[in-house]
């Protein structure tokens, strides 16, 4: 256990104490069922951006790689967006919510992202799928289950250690 604790790492850990987590630190610290509420809150808004971008790319007529960058990005952006505006509504500034946004969700939405654009990258024909295709949509959906089941422990272990969402947790309640 680190002991150079700050007071929000302290405020955590009192709060994890407070409502179950018996303030343990590792991936004993958090429950399955709190690594899975984060990632399927992961998993909606990479799944926006997602077939968002998908959409754009498509209809401007892009290559693969500005279609899937394009993807990526606004994967990103909904995902901390949708923290954000939970956040938000618990009366902290845009900085603080962006903040709080950043250290929830980056390395969960980077592993989701890798997963699920690295799944789409070897599927066989998966990348020059239209969006009338249904390889597409199956391509899609199966990688971003893939990306859901990878994502999970690694949110499990974030939020053991205090970090991921484990942030966002004491502007909910």
């Amino acid at each position: 256990m680190d002991h150079d604790h700050t007071l929000h790492d302290h405020t955590l850990h009192e709060h994890d104490e407070a409502h179950g987590a018996h303030g343990t630190h590792g991936p004993a610290g958090a429950s399955w069922a709190a690594a899975v509420q984060a990632t399927l809150h992961c998993l909606t808004g990479c799944a926006v951006g997602e077939v968002l971008g998908m959409v754009i790319g498509t209809a401007f007529g892009w290559g693969n790689l500005p279609t899937t960058l394009l993807a990526i990005v606004l994967a990103f952006f909904f995902g901390y967006s949708l923290t954000m505006r939970g956040v938000l509504r618990a009366g902290v500034d845009l900085r603080t919510a962006l903040r709080v946004a950043l250290a929830a969700d980056t390395l969960s939405i980077a592993v989701m992202e890798l997963i699920d654009n690295g799944t789409i990258l070897v599927w066989p024909a998966a990348m020059d799928a239209q969006l009338a295709d249904a390889l597409f949509w199956v391509s899609l959906t199966v990688s971003l289950v893939i990306a859901f089941v990878v994502t999970t422990p690694v949110n499990k272990w974030t939020i053991g250690r205090g970090r991921g969402h484990a942030v966002v947790h004491r502007y909910h309640h």
